[in-house]
């Protein structure tokens, strides 16, 4: 075959993609915060390689990006310690950067991990003074969160957990973390803010356990407060895949209970240290079945990058990975939608009998004691059911698989 062949071939093989369907715009509401494309690339075994970036500069880069919004801590704008003068002026200067650009803060967060004052947690600190202080710095920026128009308040407890088993009784610190949560929400309510909270779970990093490390572990908590309406997930790639466990399942439990409040998006390579990596980078299989779910399944909330430019890269680098993180979700955007409307995954999906799985167990609309009175009545489900025929029937999931692939890679 000459090499002119294998060109056409090849071309043949990989459908193009229209530029202006994987060109990042505002309305495909894609977010970044400060403290992602501003990482000076300092890590515990090396000095930053990068000079710290002025938070209104990362407003002005991102919107030429293409960028929805920007997200941040209050230490990531406003340096700890400032004076009230000194954090007036950093945040007007924000707000200017932010309505010459048309950039919005869909979220903010609070930092409870940086200063040596939070070593041992914030809402679960031994210390009782240190917990009252991290409330108050907590409503302190819940109150810029609400200037700005912010949606989502995250909370991530990077050091709420233990190394020592005899440190921290987890039962009582369960107790401070609902109390926290809860004085939070009445505080919101009692203001009067359109403002919901998001936990994002993590299972070890900085800490070696952290508490509420899953999703499911923080959705089982969300149950226990006083105004659990208000309060969901803020999932995270790495973070569920730093403990072993599907990340698209974990966001299709959260969808399920109607608690994904807000996600953080970017790139892990199996059971380590938190990566960070830009997304789409790692496993890229789960990536494209995290974007077919949340876009069939309808999420209309932010697109947020949680991610690090590696410390090899110097800015040119930085804006190129925060451009990657979009372009990549485009992709793989336009690929789940062409994995969906294509005739001969349809066919494969009914012989895997998804259909099958859309109905109702019992009877439609039976009530339970219906439903249960009717399974016992039923010889066939029981009696004259013959397992070993169902047992030899084959599910045809390597066929929908390999079609998802050829998709995935762009050979269809």
């Amino acid at each position: 075959m000459t090499s002119e062949t294998s060109e056409t071939s090849a071309s043949n093989l990989t459908p193009s993609l229209d530029p202006a369907r994987i060109t990042p715009a505002p309305e495909h509401k894609f977010t970044f915060g400060l403290w992602t494309v501003g990482w000076q690339g300092r890590d515990p075994f090396g000095d930053a390689t990068r000079a710290p970036l002025d938070p209104v500069e990362s407003v002005q880069r991102l919107a030429e990006l293409g960028a929805y919004g920007v997200t941040f801590h209050d230490d990531d704008l406003i340096p700890f310690g400032s004076t009230d003068a000194e954090r007036d002026a950093h945040v007007k200067r924000f707000r200017q950067a932010l309505e010459t650009t048309g950039l919005t803060t869909p979220m903010l967060t609070t930092n409870l991990f940086t200063h040596p004052v939070f070593k041992d947690g914030a809402f679960t600190a031994n210390d009782r003074d240190v917990r009252r202080f991290a409330l108050r710095k907590t409503i302190r920026n819940i109150d810029l969160a609400a200037e700005l128009g912010a949606e989502t308040y995250v909370a991530w407890g990077g050091r709420e957990g233990a190394e020592s088993g005899a440190a921290k009784d987890v039962r009582v610190a369960l107790d401070r973390m609902k109390e926290a949560f809860d004085l939070l929400g009445e505080y919101v309510i009692e203001q009067g803010y359109d403002l919901r909270f998001a936990v994002e779970p993590k299972p070890n990093e900085p800490r070696g356990d952290i508490l509420l490390p899953t999703v499911g572990h923080a959705l089982a908590f969300i149950n226990s407060l006083e105004r659990p309406d208000i309060v969901g997930v803020n999932p995270e790639v790495g973070h569920e895949q730093m403990a072993g466990l599907n990340f698209p399942h974990g966001i299709a439990q959260a969808l399920w209970h109607g608690k994904l409040f807000h996600l953080d998006l970017n790139g892990q390579t199996g059971i380590k240290y938190d990566q960070d990596l830009r997304f789409g980078a790692g496993d890229l299989r789960s990536a494209f079945w995290l974007v077919d779910l949340l876009e069939t399944a309808g999420y209309q909330g932010p697109r947020h990058f949680d991610f690090k430019p590696p410390r090899t890269e110097d800015y040119a680098g930085v804006w190129a990975s925060a451009a990657g993180c979009m372009r990549n979700y485009l992709i793989l955007k336009e690929r789940a939608a062409a994995f969906r409307a294509d005739p001969e995954v349809q066919e494969a999906l009914r012989a895997s009998r998804l259909d099958e799985l859309a109905l109702t167990t019992r009877g439609e609309g039976e009530s339970l004691s219906e439903g249960l009175a009717a399974l016992l009545a039923d010889r066939s489900a029981y009696e004259d059911f013959d397992a070993n025929a169902a047992g030899e029937r084959g599910m045809a999931f390597e066929h929908l698989d390999q079609l998802a692939m050829d998709h995935l890679l762009g050979a269809r």
